[in-house]
């Protein structure tokens, strides 16, 4: 088995479906990196929200609106479920994996949410919540120390919190 990028080298060499990959590992590392996108050699957050973000303006472009009960599917849905995947990934990665970025989905998909979507807003959204991710301001670094899956899902929760209400002033402003 070749080496993967951001795969610790206890993963060399271990077969799916043995003892060490239980079954539904493919899937849930498919989820856990957005399809891979967690396995870019070069910012792989940034990737994981470039994904989401390119998800996102392709449903803009198609003319689907979200409203509020489907915001909070989705939004309830991408907590739950990565959740789940970033625990199993953390118990085979070790603590706040790199390859995961799930959690940049859930940051992107709460800073934009309830807000009236645009391309613009993709855009600027995918500024404001890297930038944001990056600083993670109160109590966003705080949320890492939380066990498993919610601190890996937490602090990207609170960066895409601030990012909605940032958001939500400039609109109110200009």
């Amino acid at each position: 088995m070749r080496e993967e990028a951001g795969c610790e080298p206890a993963d060399v060499g271990i077969q799916e479906g043995t003892d060490r990959h239980p079954e539904g590992f493919k899937l849930k590392k498919l989820i856990a990196t957005l399809g891979y996108a967690g396995y870019s050699p070069v910012a792989p957050g940034t990737a994981g929200t470039a994904v989401t973000a390119f998800a996102y303006a392709l449903i803009n472009m198609a003319g689907v609106r979200l409203g509020s009960a489907a915001w909070l599917v989705l939004i309830g849905a991408t907590l739950i479920i990565g959740v789940y995947v970033s625990n199993a990934m953390e118990d085979h990665w070790g603590k706040d994996p790199g390859p995961v970025v799930i959690d940049e989905a859930l940051g992107y998909l709460v800073t934009v949410a309830w807000l009236p979507q645009s391309l613009f807003l993709a855009l600027a959204a995918f500024f404001l919540f890297r930038l944001l991710d990056i600083v993670k301001p109160p109590p966003a670094r705080r949320c890492e120390n939380l066990r498993g899956g919610w601190g890996i899902m937490a602090d990207d929760l609170v960066a895409g919190v601030y990012g909605n209400l940032i958001l939500r002033l400039l609109y109110a402003v200009v």
